[in-house]
């Protein structure tokens, strides 16, 4: 894998939902690279991780640089009116 840019952030208070049901994450890693399975050639990837609980502890998400962009929007506006709440 060539990964062009990577983000690992700790998480606090979070969850993520696998097969196994709901486990808290710890860490979420944020990168550029070749997707496993989005049909572009480059995706935003986004791994949220308990690396406590083992591989099945995982959420991962391929995003097109179109959705990435979208979704950071979407955040941001979210964030922004939680703050007033």
């Amino acid at each position: 894998m060539c990964t062009y840019s990577t983000e690992k952030l700790a998480l606090e208070k979070s969850s993520g939902k696998g097969p196994d049901g709901w486990f808290p994450l710890e860490t979420a890693t944020v990168y550029y690279d070749h997707p496993v399975h989005a049909p572009d050639a480059h995706t935003v990837n986004i791994d949220f991780l308990n690396p406590d609980r083992g591989p099945g502890a995982r959420v991962a998400v391929e995003l097109s640089l179109e959705s990435a962009r979208e979704l950071l929007a979407a955040l941001a506006v979210t964030v922004e009116r939680a703050a007033h709440h």
